[in-house]
């Protein structure tokens, strides 16, 4: 049996069999393939210690990058986390200091109160550019790369332009911390993954989002509130750049007003190369991880072989616009 062009239909079935695994599993198959060459060029690579490394070094930017997808699932980007890293860790490191001259009134309170500032604060700040793209209708990339600048400027001001030094042991714990062997920003990494990918999978709200991204005119003649969902994905995306800059105030035991500079760049990195589209509506959380892995699996593997950091920049670049490419290639295919 053939079709129209005398090619056999078991051939076009096979091959439309092979192209949609790859699209399925081909981000699973690079990352095997990844781990593997650098199995091989390194032993220390799949070592305990190295392993545990990575997943440590990867759990800031995973953190991210799971927000960010909530984002860019609705046709969104958001520029201001890296600043917004900032704002949060020092903002709630002046809570859980013993610096006399950087600690709020009262500091250092329990650990609590900072953990709770420091949401507040990543709330706050995507609560504002939710706003300004969803009920203003300002481009997402303006309003986030304003949130960027007034972000970074309000660290700067906040903390008179110094770090927050001396943060408390029980603060410092969420960074350092540990259960049964397992680092503690790993365990939270893992909490945020479970959750987001319950939230889009199981949920109403879920689905919505994809219903937006996929197209937010049909989804408001569905009767979904579109301003609504637009506005939570950057409360979302805000609040777990809040956390981050929590666990990286924590993990370093101060809170710099430099913090977070480009950490925009590897969060959409992560969400892009995992595969979700830049179009909307298209994309999973879990693959989401699996590029923030690609990352740190990429940076730790290049370090062990002594390769400098400029090169990296330079092969994430080229892994980012790589992996648009193919996005726009699924898009002009589908």
């Amino acid at each position: 049996m053939s079709d129209v062009n005398g090619k056999p239909a078991e051939g076009l079935m096979g091959s439309e069999r092979r192209r949609l695994l790859i699209q399925e599993y081909g981000i699973f198959i690079a990352f095997l393939i990844l781990v593997v060459v650098l199995s091989v060029s390194n032993p220390y690579f799949l070592t305990a210690g190295n392993i545990s490394n990575v997943l440590l070094q990867t759990s800031i930017n995973g953190v991210l990058a799971i927000g960010m997808t909530f984002v860019i699932l609705t046709r969104g980007i958001d520029l201001s986390v890296g600043s917004v890293v900032a704002l949060a860790g020092i903002v709630s490191a002046s809570f859980a200091t013993t610096s006399a001259t950087a600690a709020v009134s009262g500091a250092p309170y329990p650990v609590f109160v900072p953990i709770a500032v420091g949401l507040a604060v990543g709330v706050a700040c995507g609560g504002v550019v939710g706003a300004i793209v969803s009920r203003f209708a300002v481009p997402a990339f303006v309003a986030t790369l304003g949130m960027l600048s007034a972000a970074r400027g309000l660290t700067l001001i906040y903390g008179n332009g110094r770090p927050v030094p001396a943060l408390v042991p029980e603060f410092r714990w969420i960074g350092t911390g540990n259960i049964l062997g397992i680092p503690l920003p790993v365990v939270i990494l893992a909490i945020v993954f479970a959750v987001s990918w319950w939230v889009l999978t199981r949920t109403r709200f879920g689905r919505y989002i994809y219903a937006v991204g996929g197209n937010p005119h049909a989804a408001k003649t569905s009767g979904i509130n579109v301003t609504r969902i637009r506005f939570s994905v950057y409360v979302i995306s805000g609040a777990l750049a809040g956390l981050a800059g929590m666990i990286l105030s924590a993990r370093t035991g101060s809170a710099l007003p430099q913090a977070g500079i480009a950490y925009e760049l590897d969060a959409i990195a992560a969400v892009v190369i995992g595969g979700t589209s830049l179009a909307g509506g298209v994309g999973r959380v879990t693959g989401t991880l699996i590029g923030a892995l690609i990352i740190g699996v990429m940076n730790n593997g290049l370090d062990l072989m002594g390769i400098q950091s400029y090169y990296q920049q330079i092969l994430k670049g080229a892994l980012i616009v790589g992996a648009v490419m193919l996005d726009q290639k699924r898009n002009q295919d589908a």
